[in-house]
């Protein structure tokens, strides 16, 4: 952790953000009362974090996987089922599903990344897919429920807690680790050969760049944090089912966090989390019961329009207005000089 640190340039804006983000994982809970906005605060951080593992393949490497919900779902099940019939702490639990992600994504690198593009995507939703169909399929084979609940018992050895502002502390420090992490990584020689890939593989290739080693790297890393995510989540919520944990819906949310954001940025997936979840809320909130459905009609095309306007995300064209209101002051400055 310190070698990452060190990569931090804590005078300017790196110190900054990092301060941001600490004062809303651990003072904000303590300032908000209301249980709804604090359980948007926790799946806020929650999902801004797997968004953040999520762009550490999807946006440093260039690689556009749609199936992290494998990742999510096999972080759930295996700490769930190691705390329900096993009576292991979910603190181990969430490794032992991590280090499962690891490994189910070095078996599917292979293949997966012998495509690219368009079929990489469809390869790596159809994984996920995949994944949730062979869960469902064992349950002829496996004494298993469809769905498995988890003990209202709070303790922190059971990550279970009484209130929703622990919760939102626990999920806040996954996001921080997660963010430290890009950060180090981002700024690491790593960072630089998978920026290298995804700008174009055959100019990396040509330059003795190991491409498939530095993009196993970014995939195991990005399935390990997400898969923390998945029993985060499942610790929260205290139930999780197929339809839940391996939802499409989370593999496209990923992404469209980065997107809105700013896709291959550090804070692009924070951002795009803040504005994408309470969005839906607020729109499932007031269209819900009156028009079922319409909400997500009316939320998939303001995020349509969002994306259309700023093709590179918030931070993209907050760094285009940036440029052209320096070049401009720079062309009035070059005009009003005497010659």
């Amino acid at each position: 952790m310190s070698r990452f640190l060190g990569y931090f340039d804590w005078k300017r804006t790196d110190g900054l953000w990092f301060a941001v983000l600490l004062a809303a994982a651990f003072a904000l809970p303590h300032f908000i009362e209301n249980d709804y906005y604090i359980n948007v605060l926790v799946l806020v951080f929650l999902y801004a974090g797997m968004a953040s593992a999520w762009n550490i393949i999807g946006g440093m490497a260039g690689q556009f996987s749609l199936g992290h919900t494998a990742f999510v779902g096999i972080g759930a099940y295996t700490s769930t089922l190691l705390f329900n019939y096993v009576g292991v702490s979910p603190w181990l639990g969430m490794i032992a599903g991590g280090l499962l992600s690891m490994l189910m994504a070095a078996l599917i690198a292979y293949p997966v990344f012998r495509m690219r593009g368009v079929f990489f995507a469809m390869a790596t939703l159809a994984f996920g897919e995949t994944v949730r169909i062979l869960l469902m399929a064992s349950r002829k084979y496996v004494d298993m429920p469809y769905g498995l609940s988890i003990n209202y018992d709070p303790g922190f050895i059971r990550m279970v807690f009484e209130d929703r502002s622990s919760y939102a502390m626990l999920t806040g420090a996954f996001l921080i680790i997660v963010t430290i992490f890009a950060f180090g990584l981002s700024r690491s020689y790593i960072g630089s050969y998978l920026r290298a890939i995804r700008d174009s593989e055959e100019a990396a290739v040509a330059s003795g760049i190991p491409m498939r080693k530095y993009k196993m790297i970014a995939f195991l890393i990005s399935a390990f944090f997400t898969s923390i995510g998945g029993t985060l989540l499942a610790q929260y919520i205290l139930y999780i089912e197929p339809s839940s944990v391996f939802s499409t819906a989370i593999s496209i949310d990923l992404p469209l966090m980065a997107l809105l954001g700013g896709i291959g940025t550090i804070a692009g997936p924070v951002i795009g989390a803040v504005i994408a979840l309470p969005l839906r809320d607020i729109l499932l909130e007031t269209f819900g019961q009156s028009a079922p459905g319409l909400h997500l009609v009316i939320y998939g095309i303001a995020l349509i329009v969002i994306v259309i306007v700023l093709p590179h995300g918030l931070l993209g064209g907050v760094k285009s207005i940036r440029e052209r209101f320096v070049s401009r002051s720079h062309a009035r400055s070059e005009r009003e000089e005497p010659k």
